[in-house]
């Protein structure tokens, strides 16, 4: 049975943590008071990504998370000129690959950073960078770091999604085997269930690879991305954009999951899969005024919340107005929306539903061109929206994602760049 809670901006039951997260007198809420700025906000000083190579075939196929890291690191560090020893935390997300946390405290012990700068990593699948943002920036609020590193990576070339494994009693639960299923039968579910035609997720596709197209033939990506040196090769220019992509040819593919659903789903309406990593360094802005760091942006607040499994892709119609309300803002309130393009499915009923004009969501594109390498994701979305509110001289960002086994994440973002 379908169990989908009524799409509202109004909250009609607050639980209680939510009415713990909203009576806190510390958060500024309201446009004008998140714009203000205070020597406590938790400012970004440097954001910025590695390209993306594709999966299996790119630029990164066959660089693992450790050397991915090891290298943006490196050249963050140079840079930014930061002296290594004044950090206090990393936090690193990252989905898939072994033992995680030893390879990416050793590839920053190996970039330069101290021993003493101790190190976690995050995994909520593909939030997990927003995660990782929002750890440092906890911790910064919570007076326990100054300064810190949240970072993001994946190679979906050497670390597949496993299949997920439980015992007997969890798979006989519905909600529980749902929250197992491939995400390619949750787009199909979503598609199915919802009435997202296929012709319909061929045209939001169309958007996202042509905005991405536009943007790349410009040199947009550029203002984001930060090269790096993988053994002698600098990269510099994301190799997962197509060009010339068409709606007839998107028309012509063949369905990706043709045992689920209505098999809407293809190669070129959904995410593509990839390989990279991102970087945002937070700080308090009074240690960023007195240490002469460039501010960009600054960190507002973030939420998570839960969905039925098999319906995860729906879920920042749910995330992005609970993390609004916590903000105090209205939808109208946002100047730029980076919402993960999982699938076509999800992304166009998210579209609709929130009712949010697609001219202010992903303007050079999303997931469906430029790929979703999953932990780096939450990352990219707040590079590339406060990127993207610089060439626009606009102020707040919205970004949010659905995530699998039937979750959804959103935070909000103010720009402090000037073009």
């Amino acid at each position: 049975m379908l169990r989908v809670a009524p799409l509202s901006f109004k909250t009609t039951s607050v639980s209680p943590l939510l009415s713990r997260t909203l009576s806190s007198t510390s958060r500024p809420k309201g446009l004008k008071a998140i714009l203000e700025k205070r020597p406590d906000d938790v400012v970004i000083t440097f954001a910025k990504r590695t390209a993306i190579g594709r999966a299996k075939k790119g630029q990164h196929k066959d660089t693992p998370v450790d050397e991915l890291l090891h290298a943006l690191f490196k050249a963050a560090l140079a840079e930014t000129k930061l002296d290594p020893t004044q950090i206090d935390d990393i936090c690193v997300a990252t989905c898939h690959p072994p033992s995680p946390l030893y390879v990416s405290r050793a590839a920053a012990i190996a970039a330069g950073i101290p021993y003493n700068v101790p190190i976690s990593v995050v995994n909520r699948l593909c939030s997990s960078g927003l995660m990782a943002i929002r750890n440092i920036a906890h911790a910064i609020q919570a007076g326990e770091a100054s300064l810190g590193l949240a970072a993001g990576v994946e190679s979906m070339s050497l670390n597949p999604r496993p299949t997920p494994e439980v015992v007997q009693v969890i798979a006989d639960h519905p909600d529980a085997r749902d929250c197992m299923e491939p995400m390619g039968w949750t787009s199909e579910m979503v598609a199915q269930t919802y009435q997202i035609s296929r012709k319909k997720q061929d045209e939001y596709a169309y958007i996202s690879h042509t905005r991405a197209s536009n943007a790349l033939a410009k040199g947009t990506f550029a203002d984001e991305i930060i090269p790096v040196e993988i053994r002698g090769n600098l990269v510099t220019t994301d190799d997962t954009i197509r060009p010339g992509v068409t709606l007839e040819g998107l028309a012509s593919l063949k369905p990706a999951f043709p045992k689920w659903g209505e098999s809407s789903t293809t190669a070129g309406n959904a995410s593509g899969v990839g390989d990279g990593a991102g970087l945002c360094i937070l700080t308090t802005r009074a240690r960023a005024e007195a240490e002469n760091m460039e501010i960009v942006g600054k960190y507002v607040t973030a939420t998570v919340v839960g969905c039925e499994p098999r319906y995860m892709g729906i879920s920042p119609i749910y995330a992005i107005p609970r993390v609004l309300e916590q903000a105090g803002l209205s939808k109208e309130d946002i100047d730029v929306y980076e919402i993960n393009e999982a699938f076509a499915s999800q992304f166009a009923h998210c579209v609709e539903q929130l009712d949010i004009p697609i001219s202010k969501i992903n303007p050079n594109g999303g997931a469906i061109a430029i790929s979703h390498p999953l932990a780096m994701t939450g990352i990219r979305q707040v590079v590339t929206g406060l990127a993207e509110l610089k060439r626009q001289n606009k102020q707040v960002l919205c970004t949010s994602m659905c995530v699998g086994s039937g979750m959804g994440a959103a935070g909000i973002f103010v720009n402090e760049a000037t073009t």
